[in-house]
C-alpha cells in the first residue's frame, strides 16, 4: 500500500477546515480505493466512534468539491469514491463480482478518446470504463 499522504497539508491547501470527520474520510478512501458510501462510512464510524451519516455525506461532497476525491459510478453501481485524482485514468469494472481496478490511460492512437466533434467544448478529460470479468471469476470453477 503506499505511503498515507498529509492530508491536514491537503485540506488546508484545498482551503476546507481540518475536521476529524473529513481525515477519517480521507483516509478510509485512501485505505479502501473505489469504497462505496456504507464502507467509508463503517471504517469512519470504526475510527471516530460516533458519527452521523450526514457528516460523513457532507464530508465527502465537501471533498469531491474540492478535488480531493473523485467519485465514480459505473453504470447499475453506486457511487463509489477514490483519492488517486488529478490524472486521467480509467477503470476496469468485473461483472460478475463487482471488483473496481484502476488502468492508467491509453496511449498511441486512440480516437475513442477524441470525439469526432467537440460542439465546441474544450476537452480535457475522458472518462473510460472497461467491462469483463476479472482473474478470480474467470478461473472460478462455480462462475464458469
Amino acid at each position: 500500500m503506499s505511503t498515507k499522504p498529509d492530508f491536514e497539508q491537503m485540506l488546508r491547501a484545498a482551503p476546507l477546515r481540518v475536521t476529524a470527520p473529513r481525515l477519517a474520510v480521507l483516509t478510509a478512501v485512501h485505505e479502501h480505493p473505489h469504497a462505496e458510501t456504507d464502507t467509508i462510512l463503517s471504517r469512519v464510524r470504526a475510527s471516530l466512534g460516533a458519527v452521523s451519516t450526514q457528516a460523513v455525506y457532507d464530508a465527502l461532497r465537501a471533498l469531491t468539491t474540492a478535488g480531493l476525491l473523485r467519485r465514480i459510478q459505473p453504470m447499475g453501481t453506486v457511487a463509489r469514491y477514490e483519492t488517486r485524482v488529478g490524472d486521467n485514468h480509467h477503470h476496469l469494472v468485473c461483472r460478475t463480482c463487482g471488483v473496481i481496478v484502476d488502468v492508467e490511460c491509453a496511449v498511441g492512437d486512440t480516437p475513442c478518446l477524441n470525439p469526432s466533434d467537440t460542439h465546441g467544448f474544450v476537452v480535457d478529460e475522458a472518462e473510460v470504463i472497461y467491462w469483463g470479468r476479472c482473474s478470480d471469476c474467470t478461473t472460478s470453477p462455480s462462475l464458469t
